[in-house]
């Protein structure tokens, strides 16, 4: 930011204030507040939540310093909930994402998934000599859990993952959403979320060979452990 356009000492002074006054309104509404779901607690979170992430903006571009915390703000948050109080059925939504760290190494475990089932499969079929075709059949004979804990035998690597479970009042008909399974995903139904990722715990000094983007050292076919194809 050039130095006409950086905010004065009394607007960075003037923000403090702001979430000092956040804060105290913030407190007297938890302390009145009438229930899980109190709106005027909501209200005064998103309050405080706003005058800090001002504040925050202020500071660093008029001393560039920064808080030593940090107030989430309500476009980073989940909704409020507003589902059904007793759900009658839930959805469980995972996203999991990996890098193909290893593409021989997927190669081969996709082969010998096929020479297990078919004798002549490498012969006749190449699927399994491609990664597309190799990533089909590994997620087709594994269960999705068992790639996670596995994932370096199949050569990936670990990204970012997220799992909500949302609320509905009763279950979705048999095949009615498969075509769209991710499209009707209301955020204010979401009862849970948790998500995994590396910039939560990302140490620049580490060394982790699993890191997205990694490419881990090179093995043989004679190093690859025989597959457990028990499902």
């Amino acid at each position: 930011m050039s130095d006409a356009a950086q905010p004065t000492a009394a607007e960075v002074r003037a923000a403090a204030e702001a979430v000092k006054t956040a804060l105290d309104r913030h407190l007297a509404a938890v302390e009145r507040r009438t229930g899980d779901d109190d709106p005027a607690v909501h209200e005064a979170f998103n309050q405080l939540a706003a005058a800090g992430e001002v504040y925050d903006e202020l500071l660093y571009d008029r001393y560039d310093e920064v808080t030593p915390f940090e107030i989430p703000g309500s476009d980073d948050s989940l909704p409020p909930y507003t589902g059904p109080e007793e759900p009658h059925a839930v959805s469980v939504l995972i996203r999991r994402d990996y890098t193909v760290a290893e593409p021989q190494r997927l190669l081969a475990q996709a082969q010998r998934v096929e020479a297990a089932e078919f004798e002549d499969a490498l012969t006749e079929d190449d699927t399994a000599n491609t990664v597309p075709g190799a990533l089909g059949i590994l997620f087709g004979e594994f269960e999705p859990d068992e790639i996670a804990s596995r994932h370096r035998e199949f050569g990936l690597a670990e990204g970012d993952s997220t799992l909500w479970v949302t609320a509905a009042e009763e279950a979705a008909e048999p095949g009615e959403w498969l075509e769209a399974p991710f499209e009707e995903a209301d955020p204010q139904h979401v009862i849970c979320r948790f998500d995994v990722s590396a910039v939560f715990d990302r140490d620049d000094s580490d060394d982790d060979a699993d890191a997205p983007g990694t490419i881990l050292a090179e093995l043989s076919d004679d190093d690859l452990e025989p597959l457990d194809r028990d499902r």
